[in-house]
């Protein structure tokens, strides 16, 4: 089974669906996008037909062949051993991979799921907030986690050009994306110096720079 039988289904800014398309570009994996549109008539997630391919209405979802899988990590960590070609998304020892986990964690477990976009829309809809309370709590919890992240950076003589050591990971494809997000929303993370760093550095990589969202097919034109 090879990548032409991999299809993506994709949301131009969805952060999750960011981090894949940069772990299929690091791979050389060739891939379908299959745009959901996570705004447009209320969400096209919602639809029966996308919740039967995933229950919870999420992007991303990878099909290969006939194999499903969801969640943005364990989609990374699936093309890692289904195409184990370099570069690797995790280190090689358990120890480095351990390492690269807890770092991608940090952004996509403790702190992106607090203020994606459904939890937004439940604090405008059903908790009443207004634009400016749901954008100070997204804030918050954008600069709690990186500063969380920052500080695990700069406590590690792993940490190399990329997040570990010098080629970039599945840490990486999580912190590019969420870099964007903070900007996006006005987040404090200035003083994240490393965070920053290596986030220009991926930004010199043509994986990273084509998997940006403006260069989607289905990115809002200019």
């Amino acid at each position: 089974m090879g990548s032409a039988d991999i299809t993506l289904y994709d949301y131009w800014r969805s952060s999750a669906a960011w981090r894949v398309r940069i772990g299929l570009n690091l791979k050389g994996v060739s891939y379908h996008s299959l745009p959901v549109h996570l705004v447009r008539d209320g969400g096209e997630q919602h639809r029966p037909e996308y919740r039967a391919v995933n229950p919870a209405g999420l992007v991303p979802t990878l099909l290969h062949g006939q194999r499903r899988i969801t969640q943005s990590l364990a989609i990374l960590e699936y093309l890692d051993e289904a195409f184990p070609r370099h570069p690797h998304l995790l280190p090689e020892d358990i120890r480095g991979r351990a390492r690269v986990r807890a770092l991608a964690l940090t952004i996509a477990a403790d702190t992106h799921p607090i203020h994606n976009l459904r939890v937004q829309q439940y604090l405008k809809d059903t908790m009443g907030l207004g634009e400016e309370q749901v954008a100070r709590f997204v804030r918050h919890w954008l600069e709690e986690g990186f500063r969380t992240l920052e500080a695990l950076l700069n406590d590690s003589s792993q940490t190399g050009r990329f997040s570990h050591r010098d080629h970039p990971t599945l840490a990486d494809c999580v912190l590019v994306p969420g870099v964007y997000a903070a900007r996006r929303f006005g987040a404090g993370i200035d003083a994240c110096s490393t965070v920053l760093r290596i986030h220009d550095e991926c930004m010199t990589l043509p994986a990273f720079q084509d998997a940006h969202p403006d260069r989607q097919p289905d990115a809002p034109k200019a």
